[in-house]
């Protein structure tokens, strides 16, 4: 697929044009450019010609088919993830990548390995969103929810994710609201201070996995930068304007953050009624190992003792690699 030259294709067409063309492609879901029949035919041409609509895709299903992989090969040949998540409730969550690879370095992410290639474009991100909106139509389903939690930190490519979002929100595009929006972040505090500006009201999730600096920084390099103590500061004051309830990501890992003092720790600094608390059990990816259900339970009941927020994230598609990075790095 290409998308890219959408905006210089449309830049001189009328506002009415850039409707029907949006419609056309993220509304309703079209993947031939002839289907947009109100649209001159020399537009339609000149459109086919530069911006094919077939996304080039491997998808892999979990045996219980409650979610689904995709590897996407955009058009300079990077390889991107992107996963849809079916729930109980009806929902279909996508979660997506907001770059190709990841400069950030975390010893447990799949990712880290790769390296940073490049971010993606407002566009490459919406692509697989799109792809998992024509496998649910085909169903006469549709994405409810779009998380940034895949391949990246969407903070490190602002513009293009608010890009993004801005279609995924819009009424002649996806029209999904924006409080079915998450964007997760490794703490980059310049990036939350920029949202906390913003008036839409999107969900923030923070990938935290240690509740210390010392172990924190071991595993997140991230945190030698931006303390645990800045992190949590400008989180407070996101939720002064927002008052919307932050998600902090816990993975949990055997022997390496699932301890009694672990979760001691955490529950000190999670005392805020608008601070949830996710568990997250590990997707094995190398170096590490899942917590056992044991440690878990013990993990969680502590949290709950104290009064902090929390749920348990169920686990989605070990069978096919879920954990971000697996499939773009198999084989290298």
């Amino acid at each position: 697929m290409n998308l890219g030259k959408l905006d210089s294709i449309l830049a001189n067409q009328p506002k009415y044009r850039i409707k029907q063309v949006f419609q056309g492609v993220f509304g309703s879901l079209i993947d031939d450019w002839s289907a947009i029949s109100n649209l001159p035919l020399d537009l339609r041409q000149d459109l086919a010609k530069q911006c094919s609509l077939d996304v080039n895709a491997t998808l892999n299903l979990t045996e219980s088919q409650d979610s689904q992989k995709v590897l996407i090969t955009l058009s300079d040949g990077s390889k991107i993830e992107s996963v849809l998540l079916r729930h109980a409730d009806s929902r279909n969550t996508v979660c997506v990548s907001s770059q190709v690879g990841c400069p950030m370095g975390c010893r447990f992410c799949a990712t880290g390995k790769m390296g940073f290639k490049r971010n993606l474009s407002k566009f490459e991100i919406i692509e697989q969103v799109l792809f998992f909106a024509r496998e649910l139509k085909a169903e006469n389903q549709r994405v409810t929810n779009v998380v940034f939690m895949g391949m990246g930190e969407p903070l490190l490519n602002y513009d293009e994710v608010f890009g993004a979002i801005e279609i995924l929100n819009s009424p002649d595009a996806f029209n999904i609201g924006a409080r079915k929006i998450s964007i997760s972040t490794c703490g980059i505090i310049d990036g939350i201070k920029k949202i906390t500006r913003q008036d839409l009201q999107i969900n923030l999730a923070i990938s935290l996995h240690a509740a210390d600096d010392e172990l924190r920084s071991s595993l997140m390099p991230v945190n030698k930068q931006y303390s645990l103590t800045e992190l949590l500061a400008v989180v407070k004051a996101y939720l002064k304007k927002h008052s919307r309830k932050v998600m902090f990501e816990y993975l949990l890992i055997d022997g390496v953050n699932d301890r009694k003092i672990d979760a001691q720790r955490l529950a000190k600094i999670m005392k805020n009624k608008l601070f949830v608390v996710n568990l997250i059990p590990y997707n094995p990816t190398g170096e590490f190992q899942p917590s056992s259900h044991l440690a878990i339970s013990n993990f969680k009941k502590v949290l709950i003792s104290s009064g902090v927020n929390v749920t348990q994230r169920y686990t989605f598609g070990q069978d096919i690699g879920a954990s971000c990075g697996q499939l773009a790095t198999a084989g290298k």
